[in-house]
This record gives structure tokens, C-alpha cells and sequence, in this order.
């Protein structure tokens, strides 16, 4: 049977006229499945009976099964999801004090090979689907029990962040349509001003971000060539004067000219010298950006050591003179290995 969950609303208007059902119909299914979160046909009350049956015998609703699920004791929580076809992939949710984001995933496994990076050990099975995308969130609905969508500021899923497992822009088409659908106000109705999608440097697609409207996020990690190269595969293919390019682009386009928040693992004695903070900022002149400093959270096996505290603090220092904001990612999740880099679904096998 065909999944209901990833079709836009003018492929589910067309369904249904397809089975000669009147348009307005289309506008309560999808209500029922996205604002209220209802998955079985039965339940969708304003559907007359002989179309809720006919529905049951030819579509489904289905969210994510939750494999398993971790709390931190900084109340992050952590799901191992698995699809129909038995593919899983883990999606965090991050807490704040009233409100937090689902950090979802937009692949199984990664093809990137970033070296101190736990899901790029993993290897690439498949790009997920967009209703495998949106899915993991509707599933995070479902643990915290937020269905309706709230209509007020109670939300505490108030935020998404693309930052899980894979590259998002080379599943980009996938990518928009679930980021439609998140924003879609008869729905789940998430702002775009709440959504940040991260890449490890796709330039060639960057730019295409902005029509969204969304947030941009670079997992940068180094200030130049050299240093990239040698930790970031995709460096090679998009060298930082093209990922430099596409970010002015981006910024160039999208509504409001939002800042890009440039991502920054701090590895010790790699990326993090007085140096190399000042040839950071060289790099992003130009640019309205914030620098996220991220302690580097060490797994099994990974030749990295994250950098000292005074270190981190120099650094930041330097970019603050520079009147750049730096904050320092505080670390969360990190007892239930869903910090930043960390994330692996247990059925990827690791590289040799």
C-alpha cells in the first residue's frame, strides 16, 4: 500500500481527485495527518465512513518505529529509528529550558568520510525518503505526546535542526519537499526561521537554500585548504573559496539576510591555534556569520583529542575581538553518545 506521509499537498489533492473524491478533501486528510498526528484512517472523524474505509484498503500513515530511546541526564533524548525496509537512523532531540529542537537525519549512514566525525565512520546505505524526514519528527511528536500542533508558545519541539546523520544537499529534492511540509501552517506548521539546515559544504547547492528560506549552517571546522583537506574530504571538490562564494550567494538571496552560523570542532593542535582563529577570520570577512565552537566529543577509535579549555577560550576571544560572535556549544547528550558528530545507527558498519 502507498504511504500518505512524504506526498506534498498537491500530490495528495491529486490523489484523491484521482479517486474522484470532491478538493476540500484533500485539506482534512492532510490536517489530520499533520496537525493532529492521526495515523489511523478510523479515527479521521470528519471523513465519512466508505471514504475512511476506502483509504484503509489502499494507503497508509505510518511514522517511524522507535527501536530504542536514551535519556541523558541532561534530559536530551536520543531515538534509534527504524524504517519498513529495516534501515534506522538516530534523531536527537535537545532540550532548552522552554522549548528545544529535533535534530533529524537525512541519510543512512554518510558518504562524506569526515575524519572526526562517529556517522562518517558508518557506511552510506540510502538517501531517506521525505516522508522518512519528516517522519522523525512526527515520531519525536509522538514521544512527547504534542499532538495536536500547538497553537500557542507551549510547543517544546519548537526548532528543527538538519543536523543528524548524512549530508542534506545531496538529498536535496527530498530534503525541500519535508521542509515544505514542516512549514506548511495547516499542519505542523514549524516557521522557517526555526529550521537550520547544515551542510559539510556543498557550495554548488548552497544558494538553493535561500528559496526555502531557511537557515544556513557550515560545518567549517578549518580555516584553510590545507587543513581541511586533510580532515574534510568534500574540501577537494569545493575548496573554500567556492563554499566562501555560495555562502555570499545564499546570503545575497535569502529573505531578512540571515547570519550563517559556522560550525567549528575544536581539535586539539589541528584547528585551534591564535593562528588559525585569525586566518578565520580573513575567511568569513564579508559574511554575517556567528562561529559555533563545538568541543570535540571523542568516540572509540577516533585519532582526535579535543582541544583544552583555555584553548577554546583563546580562540573565541580572538573572533569576539574581531567583533564576531563565538559562543561555545555547550555539550549535551553526551552520556547517551548523541552529541555533536556522534550519532551512528546501530546496523551501519564501520570503514576499514
Amino acid at each position: 500500500m502507498q504511504e500518505l506521509i512524504g506526498l506534498s499537498f498537491s500530490n495528495l489533492q491529486q490523489l484523491l481527485a484521482d479517486m474522484g473524491e470532491k478538493p476540500f478533501r484533500a485539506k482534512q486528510l492532510w490536517q489530520w495527518i499533520y496537525n493532529k498526528g492521526v495515523t489511523d484512517f478510523s479515527q479521521m472523524t470528519t471523513l465519512s465512513k466508505p471514504f475512511r474505509e476506502k483509504l484503509s484498503g489502499l494507503f497508509t500513515v505510518s511514522h517511524p518505529k522507535i527501536v530504542t530511546e536514551q535519556n541523558s541526564t541532561d534530559k536530551t533524548r536520543k531515538w534509534l529509528m527504524a524504517f519498513a525496509d529495516g534501515q534506522q537512523v538516530e534523531c536527537v532531540y535537545i532540550p532548552e529550558s522552554d522549548r528545544g529542537a529535533v535534530c533529524i537525519s537525512t541519510q543512512v549512514g554518510c558518504a562524506q568520510g569526515c575524519k572526526f566525525c562517529h556517522t562518517g565512520t558508518q557506511k552510506m546505505m540510502r538517501n531517506l525518503t521525505a516522508g522518512e524526514i519528516v517522519g522523525q519528527f512526527m515520531a519525536a511528536r509522538d514521544s512527547y505526546h504534542e499532538w495536536p500542533t500547538p497553537t500557542d508558545e507551549t510547543r517544546y519541539l519548537s526548532n528543527i535542526v538538519v543536523m543528524g546523520m548524512g549530508e542534506p544537499l545531496y538529498n536535496f529534492e527530498n530534503l525541500k519537499t519535508a521542509l515544505q511540509i514542516l512549514m506548511d501552517g495547516d499542519g505542523i506548521a514549524i516557521s522557517k526561521r526555526k529550521i537550520t539546515v547544515s551542510t559539510c559544504g556543498v557550495a554548488d547547492k548552497i544558494p538553493a537554500l535561500a528559496d526555502l528560506g531557511v537557515k544556513l549552517a557550515v560545518s567549517l571546522h578549518a580555516p584553510t585548504d590545507e587543513i581541511r583537506n586533510k580532515i574534510m574530504p568534500v574540501n577537494r571538490k569545493f575548496p573554500l573559496n567556492a563554499l566562501m562564494q555560495a555562502c555570499r550567494d545564499y546570503q545575497e538571496r535569502v529573505e531578512h539576510r540571515q547570519f550563517i552560523t559556522m560550525e567549528y570542532v575544536m581539535l586539539k593542535g589541528v584547528n585551534d591555534s591564535p593562528d588559525q582563529a585569525r586566518d578565520l577570520i580573513n575567511l568569513v570577512k564579508g559574511l554575517e556569520v556567528k562561529v559555533n565552537l563545538i568541543p570535540f566529543h571523542p568516540w572509540n577509535g577516533s585519532p582526535f583529542e579535543p582541544s583544552s579549555n583555555n584553548a577554546i577560550h583563546r580562540f573565541a576571544k580572538i573572533l569576539e575581538d574581531a567583533y564576531i560572535a563565538a559562543p561555545i556549544r555547550r555539550t549535551r547528550g553526551e552520556d547517551i553518545m548523541a552529541a555533536c558528530g556522534q550519532l551512528k545507527s546501530e546496523k551501519g558498519t564501520v570503514r576499514s
